[in-house]
């Protein structure tokens, strides 16, 4: 083929697909431009996860009439005149491109006044083609209203998520946002419901108190750090809140919104040996650091930066985080409970889960039982997807009887089978009692319900919130009575009287918490890996120490179990030694 020119149609759609991914990215763009304009309030609103409809007013310095047509331009800012000012940028916005790029795509109007003119000014843009500046009234500030997103460029719109998925990730965008300029007042509104409002006054604890509850804010621990032209402020969670994905951690760079691998190393380095393997901590840090010592001209979206000592700016996040978490966090003691300061016959404390432990057993194994003489299982240990329980296949054999020794640790089982000793894990093992009970419930279509004596209320961050929103009937059919309670809140009325005792916030926290993208609540497999998020959440944990009766009820519940070896999600229940293992370990048969 001939080489020639792109005509410029083309080559504004190739161009705008750098800077527009998603509706995300256009109220990205656009609440980047509200604040550099100064806005004190900026309001968005949208419909169909914006497929429809994107509008963003902020009351910002505005546009002047003769300059609005050019702001719609490509490579037209205000921000910057020469490359050195590359190296110099204070603005979220420099590049000239996203106004041109959204009308590029889209059908967008804006409307723009500023306080020195007695009217406003209005434009069209379709699909990169302007209309005449039109005279209007409007308030101070300007309003970018973008109508049928990606309309002339279906591939695009093929591939766009969920409305779930879309609209959580312009919640998670917007709630960041939030954060990092507390001093603006936000509001997002989804058709006519808001999902988001904020007060503007500076205090960001409150905001946390907005996107995640009372109790989440109060236990945030505050950063305030500065350092040879480093400075680092925010919040960060205590190593008893946690996340199973990175989704929550946020860092800005003097304003700006970052995706930057090395500070997320930094902060997990900080976390290092005092989180779980797959835990991840719920923070918000903001590094304000000279402009030149940063580049923020790497990438068209510039989520991604470049520092120019990045050893030192990651020694001082690292460092800084460590010591607001040193300085906040206790230093643990081990209980003298645990190591056998009571007598055998005497009580454990236990923290009670509510769960009828004897449930489906008419006889208990004892300390003076007799021999067993069980045929051996097989040894290895082997995954099992959540969903395979609801059909009621099993991949694997379950065990023999075991006969309970003890518990080590609060975490730990230990119990004699016919060919040698079982170690539990009583978190996992508790896991996968729930969740064949709970599922053999739901086929039965028998789930029992038990009121609370006070309903519970929860609140939750916008884009997890919408998720909740749309599972509710999940919640209904499992047991559950939740309804919404204002913005962002739920109120728990009932609860499946197999988790009777334990926490409603901590079952539907856990329900969004490590939400995918694109899972469906109505699909009978995506049921069972809920049902598995909620039974792993209210199962007992490790370090509860449980009473004899608790472990040996346990223990029975799990040889009851179609598929004993492993919790819902794979992970083994326990560990098998066996004697002629023991025997060569102790040395009474040569090493093999």
């Amino acid at each position: 083929m001939p080489i020639r020119l792109l005509s410029s149609e083309v080559s504004s759609q190739i161009a705008a697909g750098e800077v527009v991914e998603r509706p995300a990215s256009v109220v990205k763009e656009l609440t980047e431009n509200s604040l550099d304009a100064g806005a004190k309030n900026i309001s968005i609103s949208i419909a169909d996860a914006g497929r429809t409809l994107i509008e963003v007013a902020d009351d910002g310095h505005g546009i002047p009439a003769d300059e609005l047509e050019l702001a719609a331009s490509r490579h037209a800012t205000s921000k910057l005149i020469q490359s050195d000012d590359l190296f110099h940028i204070r603005t979220l916005g420099f590049r000239g491109e996203a106004l041109a790029s959204i009308g590029s795509v889209s059908h967008m109007t804006i409307t723009s006044r500023v306080e020195s003119s007695p009217e406003g000014a209005h434009l069209r843009v379709n699909g990169g083609v302007s209309d005449k500046v039109e005279k209007v009234g409007a308030p101070v500030g300007t309003v970018v209203r973008v109508e049928n997103l990606f309309y002339n460029v279906p591939a695009r719109l093929k591939f766009l998520k969920t409305d779930t998925t879309e609209r959580r990730a312009i919640d998670s965008l917007v709630t960041r946002y939030a954060l990092a300029y507390p001093q603006v007042r936000f509001k997002i509104m989804d058709g006519k419901q808001v999902t988001l409002q904020t007060a503007g006054d500076g205090d960001r604890r409150a905001i946390l108190a907005a996107l995640y509850g009372v109790e989440v804010a109060k236990q945030m621990l505050e950063v305030m750090s500065s350092e040879e032209g480093l400075s680092l402020t925010g919040f960060i969670s205590p190593v008893s809140l946690t996340r199973s994905n990175r989704r929550e951690i946020t860092f800005f760079i003097n304003g700006r919104w970052v995706q930057e691998i090395s500070l997320n190393s930094a902060l997990l380095q900080a976390y290092h040996t005092l989180l779980m393997v797959g835990r991840y901590p719920l923070t918000a840090l903001f590094l304000d650091m000279a402009p030149e010592d940063v580049d923020v001209n790497v990438h068209p979206t510039k989520a991604e930066v470049r520092f120019r000592a990045q050893d030192k700016v990651f020694s001082f996040v690292q460092r800084s985080v460590r010591k607001a978490l040193l300085a906040y966090t206790p230093v643990p003691s081990v209980s003298p409970q645990l190591w056998g300061s009571r007598s055998r016959d005497e009580e454990l404390p236990s923290r009670q889960v509510g769960i009828d432990w004897s449930i489906g057993h008419d006889t208990e194994l004892t300390m003076d039982d007799g021999p067993l003489t069980m045929e051996n299982t097989r040894q290895s240990v082997e995954s099992e997807s959540p969903s395979s329980a609801i059909h009621g296949q099993s991949s694997f054999a379950g065990v023999p009887l075991l006969r309970l020794i003890g518990q080590i640790g609060a975490t730990y089982l230990v119990a004699e089978g016919p060919d040698g000793l079982y170690l539990i894990d009583q978190h996992a093992a508790h896991e996968r009692v729930l969740f064949e009970k709970l599922m053999a419930q739901h086929e039965n279509k028998s789930i029992p319900s038990q009121s609370l004596l006070a309903p519970e209320i929860v609140t939750l961050p916008p884009q997890s919130a919408k998720i909740l929103t749309d599972q509710l009937p999940f919640l209904n059919h499992f047991g559950f009575e939740v309804e919404e309670f204002g913005t962002n809140t739920f109120q728990v009325r009932a609860m499946p009287m197999l988790f009777a005792g334990g926490s409603p916030s901590m079952a539907l926290k856990a329900l969004v918490e490590d939400f995918e993208e694109d899972e469906s609540p109505l699909q009978a497999e995506v049921e069972a890996r809920l049902a598995a998020r909620v039974c792993k959440r209210l199962a007992v944990k490790a370090g509860q120490a449980l009473t004899p009766e608790e472990q040996r009820s346990l223990l029975n519940d799990l040889e009851a179990c179609q598929s004993p070896r492993t919790c819902p999600h794979g992970r083994p229940t326990m560990i098998h030694l066996t004697v002629d293992m023991l025997e060569r370990q102790f040395g009474r048969r040569g090493a093999r």
